[in-house]
């Protein structure tokens, strides 16, 4: 068979300042007709970059130095601009990582999606918009008519997703390359978008290089990985010899680093030490042996050659035999030995809307229920997890804990103290206590100010210290979160988003607080770099007996971290008990369905799972849906769930769920007011 996709030894280099830098060296390729292939590493190691070179969209500094492109036998890497346009976007497509910055805001979507067949094949405006209408119903977007006449912004993330790949559908491509197509979405979206792009690979007959740092998308979705480190191949191998008789420790760590709930009991997640290397600089050896706990003298005097047997091919001197065995995570059992069952917090009737306005004189037409009568409790050296889709009101929460988002009712008990009402204005020194970690580090830390500035303003403003003991703090604080206390001197933009999150916890130890809520701490970051955090995270909580309310839409995150688990869904908690309850035997349809959408890192299991997914769109929190808000999207709604609001009830000592048809048997009718 004829390789539809052939990249042959393709190196691409980057004028950075007077030097070239290869980001991708002597990389090759292929995809056969109709095989999805997945790429995956961490970020830096070439993926991206290969895609946009297969492309002809690196940028002017980025120039394809050597190789070939073979595509349907034409090699893009020897056509000229002009050549190139004829297959852009016409025989091969790409969809990239972040649909909002790809969108033309100042376009309609139907006119966007249909520039492709006007530029490729000359259609009229009518033809070219009936075609849009056709590619929206393909991804099976809600009401596509509808979305013709709408702006990007006018959209959620995950219809914004379904756009660009509505684009790169438009003129039938043969090859579709998806870059991170999934990332930063909610898990029931991003099952829905994975299925889609499945289902028209199928129909299509299409092709696709799917490129991820996820391993759990690339299990049920892929027939090939190619496992890319540093700019170079590591491993290539079927989906499922690569997952079950992997052979390069980059990948056994990759796999190792990842949180599951399929593992019985929590462990310990094995993050890969160190970062990878700097391009920039002359590498002898292998690449990963500096982060390898197998290297030897070999490994960082000679490169290792690219070998295996049939079609499963490794570079590495010292392979490995499968997947890193499990090891018990030993600081869940000392954290049992400070836990004690003090009511830390307690969020009593929580409410919070948000006025919209209209008119001449601006006056109130409406309100957004952001969050609608929370109750929950937090224990003192515990960590209580908060789950859903984007919308659900996770993150107001999370504000209204810290005080920084007023309560529209409802009251926040710290220690048994009142510190949030409607009214009430808490005092700085009763915010010391409480502190945020919050979901970007780079947008929540101030780019002008060095790192020393970040972590002593906290202690300046609430005067702790001299000088030159906040100095020795903040010295502290650095070498807490695993950094050098020399980079105190430097500015946010000089760190990896790794590192960046660690200056952002070590600014929320700064006053030694009692409680951390953290607001998807580890959503954009590489599963290697997510692993570093989370057990730091750990350990830190030990060290420091500090509580956490942890905000994610990662469900195996939560369940690695959390004791009690809440679900939450338009607003309302849908489901609260602990992690083990909640996650092994769900009492609530929409837990079941978060759960069914998790990614498995296995590929049998997950392709047994395709197409089993919570339908449709969250509902405008303007007007939610009467009775149980769930119900528009419930497979097991009935007429009741339209007329009457579900009240809790308990399923165990510690689970309890608000649902008329639940998962199983209810105990009795709880107490949760």
């Amino acid at each position: 068979m004829t390789s539809l996709l052939s990249v042959n030894n393709l190196s691409v280099q980057f004028a950075v300042q007077k030097n070239f830098v290869t980001a991708v060296d002597d990389f090759s390729l292929n995809v056969e007709p109709g095989e999805c292939v997945g790429l995956v590493g961490e970020s830096g190691c070439g993926k991206t970059t290969s895609g946009l070179a297969i492309m002809r969209l690196l940028p002017n500094n980025g120039k394809i130095s050597s190789g070939s492109v073979y595509l349907n036998g034409v090699d893009l890497a020897s056509l000229s601009e002009v050549e190139m346009l004829k297959h852009r976007g016409n025989s091969v497509a790409l969809i990239p990582q972040d649909p909002m910055s790809s969108l033309n805001p100042t376009m309609k979507i139907g006119r966007q999606i249909g520039e492709g067949l006007r530029i490729h094949n000359g259609a009229s405006d009518a033809e070219a918009r009936k075609r849009a209408l056709e590619v929206l119903e393909m991804v099976e977007m809600p009401r596509p008519a509808e979305r013709l006449d709408q702006y990007p912004f006018e959209l959620s993330g995950g219809l914004r997703q379904r756009v660009i790949i509505a684009m790169g559908l438009t003129c039938s491509p043969t090859l579709l390359i998806a870059d991170e197509p999934t990332t930063a979405l909610d898990v029931t979206i991003q099952a829905q978008i994975l299925d889609i792009l499945d289902n028209l690979r199928s129909e299509l007959k299409m092709a696709m290089l799917l490129i991820t740092h996820d391993m759990g998308v690339i299990a049920g979705r892929t027939d090939r990985v190619v496992v890319m480190y540093a700019g170079k191949k590591a491993e290539e191998a079927s989906t499922d010899e690569l997952f079950h008789e992997m052979r390069h420790p980059y990948t056994q760590a990759l796999l190792a680093s990842m949180p599951s709930m399929e593992k019985t009991g929590k462990h310990e997640l094995s993050s890969i030490a160190g970062m990878p290397p700097n391009l920039q600089k002359q590498i002898v050896g292998c690449r990963f042996a500096p982060r390898c706990s197998f290297a030897t003298d070999q490994c960082r005097q000679q490169e290792p050659p690219l070998e295996g047997t049939g079609d499963h091919h490794f570079a590495c001197f010292h392979p490995t035999s499968g997947p890193q065995p499990v090891q018990v995570y030993a600081a869940d059992t000392v954290a049992q030995e400070f836990k004690a069952k003090k009511e830390l917090l307690r969020a009593n009737g929580l409410v919070k809307e948000f006025d919209i306005k209209g008119g001449v004189v601006r006056h109130k037409v409406g309100a957004i229920h952001a969050v609608s009568d929370v109750t929950f409790s937090l224990y003192e050296g515990e960590t209580f997890g908060l789950v859903g889709e984007s919308g659900c009101g996770k993150t107001t929460i999370g504000r209204m804990l810290v005080g920084l988002e007023t309560l529209t009712a409802g009251e926040v008990y710290f220690d048994g103290e009142l510190v949030s009402a409607k009214g009430h204005k808490p005092t700085r020194q009763s915010r010391r206590d409480r502190q945020m970690m919050f979901q970007d580090p780079y947008a929540s830390l101030n780019p002008r100010m060095k790192v020393a500035q970040i972590l002593g303003e906290p202690l300046a403003i609430q005067h702790v210290g001299s000088r030159a003991e906040q100095a020795q703090r903040v010295s502290e604080l650095l070498s807490s979160v695993g950094l050098e206390p020399q980079v105190a001197d430097r500015y946010p933009h000089e760190f990896s988003g790794g590192q960046r999150q660690r200056i952002g916890l070590a600014r929320a130890l700064a006053l030694n607080p009692r409680l951390i809520v953290a607001d998807e701490p580890v959503s954009a970051l590489d599963v290697s770099v997510q692993a570093q955090i989370l057990n730091l995270m750990k350990e830190l909580q030990i060290q420091y007996r500090m509580s956490y309310v942890m905000v994610s839409h990662d469900l195996a995150v939560v369940y690695y971290m959390a004791d009690t688990i809440a679900v939450m869904y338009l607003g309302k908690i849908v489901e609260i008990g602990d992690a083990e309850s909640v996650f092994r035997s769900p009492a609530h349809p929409y837990t079941q369905g978060l759960l069914d959408a998790v990614p498995i890192p296995d590929p049998a299991r997950a392709r047994a799972r395709r197409g089993v997914r919570v339908a449709g769109e969250l509902p405008s929190a303007v007007n939610p849906p009467s009775g149980c808000r769930f119900r528009t999207r419930c497979p097991n709604a009935q007429e009741i769930c339209s007329q009457e609001e579900p009240q809790f009830r308990s399923f165990g000592d510690r689970q309890e769920a608000a649902c008329h048809f639940p998962m199983k048997t209810p105990v009795s009718l709880s107490t949760l007011a």
